[in-house]
């Protein structure tokens, strides 16, 4: 017999990013583009932790099922920690990731300091409404220009600590071997495995 995890992200490249790495015995991912009638969930806590939580929550009482959500984002450490929990929408709505990098490169400008981290946090909703949270980090730094094709988001400009390549250059194997969301996830399946997982 097979649970279902309902994965609270309209965006696919993350469900496929989770559906690689979140494989567990039993257990269904389902995509909330399944759920036509889903509500949109407004991001309007000022962490990750409380965006992803508020995800869960109320996705997680729309479906009365086990529901993941996450929420993510880039720190800075010379943007005192922007784009941070307005990542996606650090250009301005409607999203656009290539304005959001233009922004990123220009607010930088010349400064050596480039420090960065990407952050996930992970939030497990029980059908009882018991929330879960872990978290997901990788540190590295911001490059001068855009590389590579893969990817999505700030990738083309983020270079993991210990490489020379951006996330998007990398194989998408190797991205979710050590990206924040990877981390995140291989900490969920630590501590959720069982739970999700049980028959």
């Amino acid at each position: 017999m097979s649970r279902e995890l309902v994965i609270a992200t309209g965006n696919l490249h993350k469900l496929e990013e989770i559906r690689a790495i979140l494989t567990l015995p039993g257990l269904v991912l389902v995509g909330l583009s399944e759920f036509s009638d889903a509500p949109e969930v407004v991001e309007d806590r000022d962490s990750f932790e409380g965006n992803a939580i508020k995800k869960a929550e109320e996705l997680g009482a729309f479906t009365g099922g086990w529901t993941l959500a996450d929420d993510s984002g880039l720190e800075v450490d010379a943007l005192n920690g922007a784009p941070g929990v307005y990542s996606a929408r650090y250009a301005g709505e409607p999203v656009n990731t290539a304005a959001n990098n233009a922004k990123l490169l220009q607010a930088l400008g010349s400064r050596t300091d480039r420090t960065a981290r990407f952050r996930c946090v992970m939030a497990l909703c029980s059908p009882e409404g018991v929330v879960r949270t872990v978290e997901g980090r990788c540190e590295g730094t911001i490059a001068m220009d855009e590389s590579g094709g893969g990817g999505f988001g700030y990738d083309p400009l983020f270079i993991p600590d210990g490489s020379a390549l951006t996330f998007a250059q990398m194989v998408p194997a190797t991205k979710n071997r050590i990206s924040h969301r990877g981390r995140a996830l291989a900490s969920a399946v630590i501590a959720w495995g069982a739970l999700l997982s049980r028959q």
